[in-house]
């Protein structure tokens, strides 16, 4: 932490529930459809939708687990401190930590590429030195200011949902059997063929939701984080899944999938098909959704990277929060830097992937962690939120389910 006349500076307490929605809404659905429906589509065809759908459900109680969690430790990186919590071990609190930071820092990285795809269709610039400028500008925002990160975050994400809306809008009028071929979607319990391309393109519709845990990280800049961050959380989860859905059918319905699949614009690609004209307004719409993304997430791995140092788990120094900016602009740096080599060095699609294998794998730490807390007895904060016994319990299934279906598939 930083200090002014000899006082140290802490982060500041200045997000409500709107702000704290939106920079949810923001860090999930610029990185999911805007970026992965093709990806998606490729794998699982006309039956993405089941992926997104599997997706949400092996969320649904992790994201629970979060809930309580962050209402019993609203704290910068609160995966660490959860594990900290449950297994009293400075060493595991670290990894788990880590491999927070890991995930926020190969998802902006993602999503720069991502992004790249969307502004060559106004630039006919390198793709590498585009994900370099959005990465950098995008970071100097994450460094600015909290409040004007999030809210830089808000407006953008609003401009993307309304992206969206008008693409689900545009199917409803003008694609007359989008309701009778839902059917189509579900590919029998006998197709092994159709499931296993399911359950491969729900690793990487995984990455879709990701963020709702990037809530956690916020916690110590959001007031009455106990009440506010497990209802952003249900808020975020459920909007995301509608959006999601509807979309990526939308979008097979236009465009056949393996076409989808290649193509480095799919939602410009969509609009293209529905309207006949040229897509330049909604791939703008679609740069601001992905850039919006690379915001959150620095902002989201920087914390974690604060909050670790904070606590003596890596140096101190590390914690250092800037009197004038009142950000951790030490831990933001780093993570800038971490995600320029990461973001020129690998394609959307493995990144992807490992941001949810890794994902995976710290839910598992920290459900687990919720078990070891509620077996001990340990009570809530009054006027926490606190979720049922079992919720826990399925998380953990349900993480080490979706892991072991993509490493055997």
């Amino acid at each position: 932490m930083g200090s002014v006349g000899g006082e140290a500076v802490s982060l500041k307490r200045s997000l409500g529930l709107p702000l704290t929605v939106l920079y949810g809404l923001g860090v999930t659905i610029g990185a999911g459809i805007y970026v992965l429906v093709g990806a998606t589509a490729a794998r699982a065809g006309f039956h993405a939708p089941l992926s997104f759908i599997i997706a949400a459900l092996v969320m649904a109680p992790s994201a629970a687990t979060f809930a309580e969690l962050a209402s019993r430790l609203p704290t910068s990186a609160g995966e660490a401190a959860y594990v900290k919590e449950g297994f009293q071990s400075d060493r595991l609190a670290l990894v788990v930590g880590l491999m927070v930071a890991a995930i926020g820092i190969i998802s902006a990285a993602a999503i720069a590429r991502g992004s790249a795809g969307y502004i060559r269709e106004f630039l006919d610039w390198p793709f590498d030195l585009i994900v370099l400028l959005v990465i950098l500008s995008m970071g100097a925002i994450a460094a600015w200011g909290i409040v004007e990160s999030v809210a830089f975050a808000g407006v953008m994400t609003l401009i993307e949902v309304g992206g969206l809306l008008i693409i689900i809008v545009l199917a409803a009028v003008t694609v007359p059997d989008l309701g009778s071929r839902l059917p189509e979607a579900w590919p029998g319990l006998s197709n092994a063929n159709a499931w296993s391309g399911v359950l491969g393109a729900s690793l990487i519709a995984f990455f879709a939701f990701t963020g709702f845990e990037g809530l956690a990280n916020i916690a110590e800049e959001v007031k009455s984080p106990g009440w506010t961050i497990p209802r952003a959380i249900l808020i975020t989860l459920v909007l995301t899944t509608l959006l999601y859905v509807l979309v990526v059918w939308v979008a097979l319905n236009v465009i056949p999938h393996d076409e989808l699949g290649t193509d480095g614009a799919p939602l410009s690609r969509v609009f293209e098909r529905l309207t006949g004209t040229a897509p330049f307004a909604f791939s703008a719409i679609a740069i601001l959704a992905t850039v919006n993304g690379v915001v959150i997430y620095i902002v989201m791995s920087s914390r974690v990277i604060y909050g670790l140092a904070s606590r003596g788990l890596l140096p101190r120094k590390i914690a250092h929060v800037s009197p004038y900016t009142r950000t951790p602009l030490i831990a933001t740096g780093l993570v800038i830097s971490a995600v320029v080599l990461l973001g020129l060095a690998f394609p959307i699609e493995g990144l992807a992937e490992m941001t949810s294998r890794l994902t995976l794998i710290v839910f598992v730490f920290v459900n687990s962690a919720l078990i070891a807390i509620k077996r001990r007895g340990i009570p809530a904060p009054a006027n926490a939120y606190v979720a049922p016994n079992w919720v826990p319990v399925v998380g953990l299934v349900t993480s080490i389910c979706l892991l072991l279906s993509e490493a055997l598939s």
